[in-house]
């Protein structure tokens, strides 16, 4: 199966690589059509994709007779009916994370492609680096035996004088870092150990100061001026209102415990200690995505390097996404990550945000459609 590709949001952050990974997977796949909202670079993406529509309304491109993939690249509060849209008019989609603005929208979706024949992937990439996925086998082979507790730190800092984007807006970003990166951390954690949340307690805020008001920059274009200038160079400024900090204290269903610390803020920065801890009734594990390393340290012992998995540059298209699209749709598995996943992960973040604007435990349940 040769994919008609569509790319809703097709020259942002997100798009513009995932459009350059499709072009170079030939073989899988034919860029058709692109949407976004500024007409010179969507004019300039056409011409490097050979894409034969170019438009600012979504629904041309996903009505596109040539079209049978999908990609939803937009800020996540207009996700949820491009995706719908998608699965009635019988379209292949792949949604970048988180899948919706809450959970209830992101367990609509999820309903709808469920049994439909349709294809779907979520892009939660981090379970293809080889250092979680060789973590993963250490784990189900009992190396450390019954896990108890999971310590995950995910922090993203950003420049000083980044501009606001609408990931800083809480309008348009479900969660801010909660959202955006916790869904990562959440779900690399969750496919590790085989374990759901059960319930949360979550303090998260707004920690950077105003950033420069610039109008509407992507992420790229965002990161690329606050790499070079000051924030004083700004005429203008804008607080965020979506949180580029959260700390999440987590109970799992099995009874292990866990904490999980997201950020964007330029505060709180990475490489001190481990991106994730994991420890066991026979000892404990520390992944570093850095080095590419896992150490294990076992009770009266010291901690070693036991192994070294470097990452390896692919297709992330050719490789994952194409694959679990093919395999969501011929029913032959569930092995890449899909809406059923971005449903769950979006569970746990959305409960996440509500402990912390309560200052209170929430329970996962409270927000399960499947619980009630």
């Amino acid at each position: 199966m040769k994919f008609g590709i569509g790319v809703i949001g097709a020259t942002g952050f997100i798009g513009t690589p995932y459009r350059k990974e499709i072009r170079e997977a030939a073989g899988d796949a034919d860029i058709i059509a692109l949407c976004a909202r500024r007409r010179g670079p969507l004019e300039s993406a056409a011409r490097e994709d050979g894409a034969s529509l170019v438009t600012d309304d979504w629904r041309e491109v996903v009505e596109h007779p040539d079209v049978d993939l999908v990609l939803v690249v937009t800020p996540d509060a207009l996700h949820h009916e491009v995706v719908m849209a998608c699965v009635k008019l019988g379209k292949h989609m792949i949604c970048d994370k988180p899948i919706g603005a809450n959970a209830r929208e992101a367990y609509d979706m999820w309903s709808a492609y469920k049994g439909s024949g349709l294809g779907h992937f979520v892009p939660f990439w981090s379970r293809y680096v080889p250092v979680f996925a060789r973590t993963k086998e250490l784990v189900a082979d009992g190396l450390i035996g019954e896990i108890k507790g999971v310590i995950c730190r995910w922090q993203n800092p950003r420049p000083d004088a980044i501009p606001f984007t609408w990931r800083d807006n809480a309008e348009l970003s479900a969660g801010g870092s909660v959202g955006d990166v916790g869904s990562h951390a959440y779900d690399t954690a969750r496919w590790i150990i085989g374990d759901e949340a059960k319930r949360v307690v979550a303090h998260a805020a707004v920690i950077s100061p105003a950033k420069p008001d610039l109008g509407e920059p992507n992420l790229g274009e965002a990161l690329d001026w606050g790499g070079s200038h000051a924030p004083a160079e700004a005429s203008k400024t804008r607080l965020g209102t979506a949180y580029d900090y959260g700390t999440i204290l987590v109970e799992f269903a099995s009874g292990a415990f866990g904490t999980i610390r997201v950020a964007h803020s330029r505060y709180l920065r990475k490489g001190l200690s481990p991106d994730m801890e994991l420890h066991g009734t026979e000892g404990s594990l520390g992944i570093d995505r850095a080095s590419s390393t896992i150490s294990l340290v076992r009770p009266g012992s010291v901690p070693e390097v036991i192994d070294t998995v470097p990452e390896i540059a692919v297709n992330k298209f050719a490789e994952y996404a194409f694959p679990g699209v093919r395999e969501r749709a011929d029913g032959t598995g569930d092995g890449h990550p899909g809406l059923d996943d971005g449903w769950r992960v979006q569970l746990f973040t959305d409960a996440a945000v509500l402990s912390a604007q309560r200052g209170a435990w929430v329970d996962l349940d409270e927000l399960n459609p499947e619980a009630s």
